[in-house]
């Protein structure tokens, strides 16, 4: 065998395998440069605008636009001013479940059990003696119950009031709110989430109902009282006779009801009709 010496590198000789400072230098901006561009792309990537799920299309609107932030706006207009009593409500919550309620699901397959915990969240008592419902006077009955303000529409309670004139559905493809359109009863579809939403919240607000309740009805039409309407379907068959001891229907014409407090108010709107010059 071949003898071999290795001399041991002297003092101030740097070693063979030794990267150059010069060559750190470069390395250190190659690196630095690929971070860069790594950094770049992942952010082109998420900031790329993406196209709109491609949901059914079906004959109503789409969710009222910015549908969240109205819901948690409501929320808290009505638990901190409109009925500061209760201000301990959870809007975030709140929110949260509403959403929860209809997303991901088939918007014309809802049912009360999408809504039970939402309702369960929002609970309120109403007092006995202070429910007012209304079938095709919904104007003027808000009008009355905006001065006569112990009294309670449903719109007047939490719930109501936060979805009252919205819209909103999902679909069971896809997580994220439907903007483009909503199912109606015009497509089939009468288990549409807004139209089980106010049928299992008009149920709740009838069967809490107590003592004296009262319903605006229209009698300028040839049917004061509709079968078909939320409150012919629902709320008057889920009144509990035991604690509903009497139920006052205000039955209102255009002006020449015979409600004085109403007649009041559809006065101030329209000064000049006779009903309201000759004295009411």
């Amino acid at each position: 065998m071949a003898n071999h010496r290795f001399s041991p590198v002297s003092e101030g000789e740097q070693p063979c395998c030794d990267i150059s400072r010069k060559a750190q230098i470069c390395l250190c901006v190659v690196l630095s440069l690929l971070v860069l561009v790594i950094i770049a792309v992942v952010t082109a990537i998420l900031m790329w605008p993406r196209s709109p799920p491609n949901h059914k299309e079906w004959q109503g609107s789409g969710t009222t636009a910015h549908f969240g932030d109205i819901v948690l706006g409501r929320c808290y207009t009505y638990t901190q001013i409109v009925r500061p009593e209760l201000r301990d409500k959870d809007c975030q919550k709140i929110q949260e479940v509403f959403l929860k309620s209809f997303l991901s699901k088939d918007p014309c397959d809802a049912t009360e059990q999408d809504y039970q915990p939402l309702i369960e969240l929002a609970n309120q008592t109403v007092p006995c003696n202070k429910t007012v419902f209304w079938s095709k006077t919904k104007e003027l009955a808000h009008q009355y119950t905006r001065v006569q303000q112990a009294l309670f529409t449903l719109e007047n309670t939490l719930l109501g009031y936060i979805a009252d004139d919205l819209s909103w559905c999902g679909d069971s493809g896809s997580s994220e709110i439907n903007y483009q359109s909503c199912p109606t009863r015009r497509d089939n579809c009468s288990s549409n989430p807004v139209s089980v939403f106010w049928n299992t919240v008009s149920k709740r607000f009838a069967e809490d109902a107590c003592g004296v309740v009262h319903v605006v009805l229209n009698g300028s039409l040839n049917e004061a009282f509709d079968r078909r309407s939320t409150f012919g379907r629902v709320e008057i068959h889920n009144l509990h006779p035991k604690k509903v001891h009497t139920l006052q229907a205000w039955v209102m014409h255009d002006i020449g009801g015979v409600r004085r407090p109403v007649r009041f108010l559809q006065c101030v709107k329209n000064p000049e009709h006779p009903s309201c010059t000759s004295g009411i």
